[in-house]
């Protein structure tokens, strides 16, 4: 039997897709793929080519915010998937992402790394949940935030 890993998507519910992934492209370094079939030029902006192939395959209006997606660039992270749903987030995420913004460093050096992306992310609309402290050496310390939907994540 021929075994091979497969890639994975992460998928957020969300209010407002096209919002959402813009958050996560900029707090992750990714960005938005262009559309099926759409070859962007240097510094063309993807969003608005997926506005003109929606538009173009007849998408309604009101529909073309149903979904948004972010990938990494360099092709080594998942892609992650925005798909719009009604209901409003109701608990804590069963699971959720980690930006390993601090690899490799200790202590105040790593809190202070921690604490920089923490002020990045909140310029970008993220909001501050706790900070835990090291607490070696089982935790190097690390933050708990919320994106702009209320979906947690840790900076770590």
């Amino acid at each position: 039997m021929n075994r091979k890993s497969r890639e994975i998507q992460v998928t957020f519910d969300a209010h407002d897709p096209r919002a959402l992934s813009s958050f996560w492209r900029d707090a992750l370094f990714y960005v938005h793929p262009a559309p099926p079939g759409v070859e962007l030029p240097e510094g063309a902006d993807p969003l608005a080519a997926w506005d003109e192939f929606l538009e173009r395959v007849g998408v309604p209006v009101d529909q073309r915010n149903s979904s948004s997606a972010v990938q990494d660039p360099e092709g080594h992270g998942p892609r992650v998937f925005f798909q719009q749903v009604p209901e409003d987030k109701v608990a804590k995420n069963r699971v959720h992402l980690d930006i390993r913004a601090a690899p490799g460093l200790h202590g105040d050096e790593r809190m202070a790394a921690l604490e920089a992306e923490h002020d990045r992310l909140v310029a970008l609309g993220a909001k501050r949940v706790r900070r835990h402290e090291p607490e070696p050496p089982l935790s190097h310390g690390f933050i708990v935030m919320t994106d702009p939907e209320g979906n947690e994540f840790c900076l770590d």
